[in-house]
């Protein structure tokens, strides 16, 4: 399950865990103009994990899903091995 809010600056998706037996916590996205930040509240600390991408690296995160194993460079809209 997700939820989608669009705010002033940026739009926010939060993932709820759905899965199994053993459940992580929600994972909140915001999208900026100009990056996107993965938020997570540690369970042991309590305190929230928060990684930030560049569009760049978003793009390449992208591209990596449906990409096998390698090394890769995407130039334009294609991707090089």
């Amino acid at each position: 399950m997700f939820t989608i809010e669009h705010d002033f600056d940026a739009t926010v998706i939060t993932l709820i865990d759905e899965g199994g037996d053993t459940l992580q916590e929600d994972i909140t996205i915001l999208a900026f103009e100009d990056c996107v930040t993965l938020e997570q509240i540690d369970p042991l600390t309590e305190e929230p994990v928060r990684i930030t991408l560049s569009i760049t690296q978003l793009r390449d995160l992208a591209a990596a899903l449906d990409l096998p194993e390698g090394s890769y460079r995407i130039e334009g809209k294609s991707a090089k091995g």
